[in-house]
């Protein structure tokens, strides 16, 4: 059903020739029933959709539903010093406790809190203020005002970092020529001072917090390698630090601007076509409801409904869909995509703050903080890890002069420990790989609700597929035409009528005649499908040569349509329609059966009291449904077809797209039964499955909200889809579930790739420290190099086609 959905939105909202169609569809919705059980369900949705579309503008943008809980706000708010994932132990430490915190969010390649709060945010903001950090709030998503003005020490980063690298190589080279020591301690007092109190203030507001970070372990370290006299390696290790730090803080900048291109992807400026003229408008201030004109290559910066012209559009930007989109008036178009041909005029039908590719930007940005199982667990390990360790460093340079060895090598070793007892690597392994797919998947127009389902997604065992709009087209399509054959005992006695009854091209035409007076999809597509049939290529003068005058049309809601020409009675609808008009049935009856066996929807022709054609419309099989269910049962997917459509018409489905379970008939709450069915069952070695549903995100709402995984196909364009799914697939490409399931394994491989590199490091420098193997320089390398690794590896997941 999301072709329906598609289809039947104004973006604008109504206009009257709109709610007048809407009204007659309402009226004839039932004028070609299909005689099966589930039709309800069916048409029910179609109402839903009527309505939305007719729905003023604070009923069309619902508020999107969040877990902010009554009475609390969330204010964001961005924290230029937060550039360590452990640094938000900081602010956890102050603000946690407060008793109008509800929850703390941190979105560290952003370097933002999501403070979910009631009260003075004021407040708040100077205890954040208390660990010498500058918060700044992000008001209505608009981040230009960040650019603060920097001391001076900020500004001259770069020289202070060049002065410092050759100080420290002075302090060395004095070292090593056996110069003074007193020479070498100034040039690293000077190195220190240079890029040093950066990490010294930051160190000491942690200790003061009682937070171990990785400013507090490196201050604690450089300080003791000065006393112990070794000044060449405490400037060594400060200034290594501080490059690699700004390394690693390049590197997840890289992460974070393929998020920030898609902020970049509507243009700041609109030509609005105004009473005056055209004029030049920032986007953020045009209203909904103005008219736009967009020239051959500018993208559009609002969604809205063409007016005027036609084009070719590139919406890869939101659907993922490389091949251009043919768009003519009545079209709906999207903010973000680009005007391939044609000028085109369109009315908007958004604001900058509730286009389609806001949202998309905003479901990004909300999922960024919402922790995956595996990083929640890492955060406690690591919480755990750091003091552990700092205690074993302690323990190493009080006992270890016990054993014989030396106060100085003792202090030295646990020096050497502290510095990599930081998990800045093991703690940033997971966020980063999360970002980067949650990125690569909206390039690919599939919005993820967060690393949770990236997660599931991993783990996926069945995914069950709702049929109507999922695995076929969604919309009827003429299949057959069939002619019955009366017997000569039935023909009239003249001449004339006998001819006209044995007239097949003028017993199509009239039944093609009576469709085009209706509006109810089915006979949309006789019309089509028989104009097809035909070959003629213009179409329009195919309709017109097929379309005849019928005089006293009666549309009979529930069942069909009839009228008269040139005195004979032709009638067009259901079973229904034809006993009612007391039409025998007998000459057709084995060839219905045969259709509505194979679950078609049949649409009856008689004329002057005998049955001459039926025209059998079916719900077309996607093109690449057979394929994709194919590469999902390869990936050891098990897929399950739930349906509200007629068993014979879900069996004929599930054999040629290639699903061996098939339930029709169902309810919305049989469907949910089914699921819940399926995630209770035991899998040998598992455990429970991981259970996904795939459905419009609207009358398949129970099913999606009890799967572990709730698809949404072709939310473009759909509100509800998008704020209610799990995982929104832009478009109807069923294509775009295994890249889905592939990114998300890729994803969960990486992560275990990176906690292993991360931990795998330390153990190395541990055992080689038992071994009495030590140096701070290297412990800098295997600290932050570690955070390096982790990075560029979560970072290949952008390069996945």
């Amino acid at each position: 059903m999301t072709e329906h959905i598609k289809e039947n939105k104004n973006p604008c909202g109504c206009t009257d020739q709109t709610t007048e169609q809407a009204i007659t569809t309402q009226a004839h919705e039932h004028e070609h029933e299909h005689e099966h059980e589930h039709e309800h369900s069916d048409h029910h949705h179609d109402e839903i959709t009527m309505q939305s579309c007719c729905s003023n503008a604070s009923e069309e943008n619902v508020t999107p539903s969040t877990d902010i809980p009554a009475g609390y706000r969330q204010d964001i708010l961005y924290i230029k010093e937060m550039d360590c994932p452990m640094e938000s132990k900081l602010i956890e430490r102050v603000l946690a406790d407060h008793p109008d915190v509800a929850e703390l969010r941190f979105n560290y390649l952003k370097r933002e809190l999501y403070l979910i709060h009631k009260g003075d945010l004021e407040a708040m903001i100077a205890k954040i203020k208390t660990l010498n950090m500058t918060p700044q709030l992000i008001e209505a998503g608009k981040r230009d005002h960040l650019d603060t003005p920097r001391s001076f020490y900020e500004r001259n980063e770069t020289p202070r970092l060049i002065l410092a690298g050759v100080s420290a190589l002075i302090s060395e080279i004095i070292e090593l020529a056996g110069g003074s020591a007193w020479i070498s301690a100034i040039f690293a007092l000077l190195t220190i001072a240079l890029v040093g109190l950066t990490t010294y203030k930051k160190g000491w507001i942690a200790l003061k917090n009682r937070t171990l970070n990785i400013n507090a372990l490196m201050s604690v370290a450089v300080t003791g390698a000065f006393l112990l006299g070794i000044f060449p390696e405490a400037a060594m290790v400060i200034f290594l630090f501080t490059l690699s730090e700004l390394i690693e803080a390049k590197s997840l900048t890289k992460a974070q601007n393929a998020v920030e291109k898609l902020l970049k992807l509507a243009p700041d400026e609109a030509n609005v076509i105004t009473e005056s003229g055209l004029q030049i408008m920032q986007v953020d201030t045009i209203p909904q409801g103005s008219l736009l004109r967009i020239a051959p290559g500018e993208r559009l910066p609002l969604d809205g409904t063409i007016i005027r012209g036609h084009s070719s559009l590139d919406e890869s930007a939101i659907t993922g869909e490389s091949m251009p989109v043919d768009k003519s008036v009545d079209s709906p178009v999207y903010a973000g995509s680009i005007n391939l041909q044609g000028e085109i005029d369109y009315r908007t039908s958004s604001t900058s703050e509730n286009s389609t590719l806001a949202k998309i930007i905003q479901t990004i940005e909300a999922a960024q903080v919402k922790k995956a199982p595996v990083q929640r667990f890492i955060d406690r390990f690591a919480a755990i890890y750091t003091p552990i360790v700092f205690l074993v460093a302690i323990a190493i340079a009080l006992i270890s002069p016990l054993f014989g060895v030396t106060w100085f090598e003792s202090i030295y070793k646990a020096l050497v420990i502290l510095i990599i007892a930081c998990p800045c690597a093991l703690v940033i392994s997971t966020p980063v790989a999360i970002v980067s797919a949650l990125t690569q998947l909206a390039r690919h127009g599939i919005l993820v609700k967060g690393g949770e389902f990236i997660e599931k997604g991993a783990h996926l065992t069945h995914l069950a597929f709702d049929k109507t709009g999922t695995l076929t087209m969604g919309k009827p399509v003429l299949d057959e035409i069939f002619y019955i054959e009366l017997p000569n005992n039935s023909l009239p006695s003249t001449s004339s009528d006998a001819e006209v009854l044995n007239d097949k091209a003028l017993v199509t035409q009239l039944a093609v005649s009576l469709a085009a007076r209706s509006d109810h999809p089915i006979s949309k597509a006789i019309v089509a499908g028989s104009q097809a049939m035909q070959s003629v290529k213009d179409s329009e003068n195919n309709a017109q040569s097929q379309v005849v005058e019928i005089a006293q049309f009666t549309a009979v809601a529930g069942h069909g349509t009839k009228g008269q020409w040139q005195g004979h009675q032709i009638l067009l609808g259901n079973r229904a329609m034809m006993v009612a008009n007391n039409i025998q049935l007998t000459p057709a009856e084995e060839k219905l059966q045969a259709i509505e066996s194979l679950g078609a929807s049949l649409s009856l022709f008689a004329i002057d009291g005998h049955i001459r054609t039926i025209f059998a419309v079916a719900d077309p099989v996607k093109e690449n449904a057979a394929s994709v269910i194919q590469a999902l049962q390869s990936m050891g997917i098990t897929p399950i077809l739930l349906s509200g459509d007629h068993q014979g018409a879900v069996n004929q489905v599930a054999e040629k797209v290639g699903i061996r379970e098939a339930h029709g008939a169902l309810l919305p709450e049989d469907k949910l039964a089914r699921l819940t069915e399926a995630q209770q069952s035991n899998l040998p070695m598992k455990g429970n499955p991981v259970v996904g549903m795939i459905g419009d995100g609207i009358n398949d709402a129970p099913a999606l909200a009890q799967a572990d995984i709730g698809f949404a196909m072709g939310a473009i364009g759909s509100d509800i889809s998008i704020e209610t799914a799990n995982v929104a697939i832009m478009d109807d490409d069923l294509a775009k579930l295994p890249y889905f399931l592939t990114i998300s394994r890729k994803t969960l491989k990486l992560i275990q790739q990176n906690i292993f590199v991360a931990l795998g490091i330390k153990v190395i420098f541990f055992l080689a420290i038992l071994f009495g193997y030590e140096s701070m320089w290297a412990a800098v390398f295997a600290d932050v190099g570690a955070s390096l690794i982790v990075i560029g590896n979560s970072l290949r997941i952008l390069k996945m086609k």
